[in-house]
């Protein structure tokens, strides 16, 4: 689970929309900036294609210890602007892949 987090930033800052769809499931739900939720692959696809167009740079925060029962996991970062919470699932293979995901809590 803790890999999922790490990956984020890597792939976001060079631009792998392709690799950020990757950590989450098929109809996983994404908060946008505006309000808005992304659900689905093709909507979080469509997401990240939007917010990486800039080429924006993204920190890697603090990533704080996940809460984690019966298969479900909170995870949570500490980032400059603020903080993430997301909820994983491990996944039959013992990944973990995010179901929901609000970049950023104090938004």
């Amino acid at each position: 689970m803790a890999s999922t987090v790490r990956c984020h930033a890597p792939r976001a800052n060079g631009g792998d929309v392709e690799g950020l769809v990757a950590l989450y499931e098929p109809g996983a739900t994404l908060a946008l900036p505006n309000g808005d939720m992304a659900t689905g692959a093709s909507a979080i696809r469509a997401a990240y294609e939007r917010l990486l167009a800039d080429r924006p740079t993204f920190t890697a925060g603090e990533q704080r210890p996940a809460l984690v029962h019966e298969g479900l996991a909170l995870t949570s970062t500490r980032i400059p602007s603020g903080a993430t919470a997301e909820v994983a699932r491990r996944q039959p293979d013992g990944t973990w892949l995010w179901i929901v995901d609000q970049p950023n809590v104090l938004g």
